[in-house]
């Protein structure tokens, strides 16, 4: 599902997972070992694939089935496996380091607007070597008071606007419908990436669907 171009866009909003990486092998290796450490049997692969974009908190509750207090213990296992083993094992989207830098380059204001910790967010940038192109890196707070995607998109708007920012033509660039929600929730119109972790359905009030980095360009330029 394409659509015709509804640039152009001064102001980028971009998540992480699923749209800037790859990370789903990481993240479901320690969700597994979490669900195993807690005794737990551990969801199919299908559901283990929707934990990646909404806060890994809500995550074990709603699709892990587990009780507030267990969701808790399972974060807390959760957290530290997947930055020792799981966190940098996440390659870049073919593609999508050049768009980073074209679009740094169009002198535009960019976010990074994701629901993972903003400490591991910038743990991953960096090793990639794309911090550099962000004017504001945007995550979750670390006590998860700040986690959802319309929280998250609302502090990097404030963020960009602080830095002078003008955000009436912002768009935001991610792989599941929370972006698209969260986005529309502060008027942000989304492109919705398909090599992400997201279904079909997820991108149906996305204002356009991309499969390459090359369409990503055109259609947010």
């Amino acid at each position: 599902m394409h659509h015709p171009k509804h640039g152009p866009y001064d102001v980028l909003l971009v998540d992480l997972d699923g749209t800037i990486v790859d990370s789903l092998d990481g993240i479901v290796g320690s969700l597994a070992f979490a669900f195993a450490e807690l005794g737990k049997a551990a969801p199919d692969a299908a559901t283990l694939r929707a934990f990646v974009g909404p806060p890994i908190l809500d995550g074990f509750q709603r699709l892990g089935g587990l009780t507030a207090d267990e969701a808790l213990q399972a974060l807390e296992i959760y957290r530290p496996h997947y930055l020792e083993v799981g966190l940098l094992a996440a390659p870049v989207y073919p593609g999508m380091a050049d768009f980073l830098h074209d679009a740094h380059a169009s002198g535009r204001p960019m976010s990074l607007a994701t629901s993972k910790p903003e400490s591991m967010a910038n743990l991953v940038l960096d090793h990639h070597d794309l911090t550099k192109y962000f004017t504001v890196v945007t995550g979750a707070s670390e006590d998860e008071s700040r986690s959802t995607k319309a929280d998250v998109i609302a502090e990097a708007m404030r963020r960009l606007s602080a830095r002078g920012a003008l955000m009436q033509r912002t768009m935001m660039i991610g792989d599941r419908i929370h972006d698209v929600e969260g986005a529309a929730e502060h008027g942000v119109p989304t492109v919705f990436v398909e090599w992400g972790y997201g279904t079909r359905e997820e991108s149906r009030h996305a204002v356009a669907s991309v499969d390459t980095a090359l369409q990503l360009k055109i259609q947010s330029s």
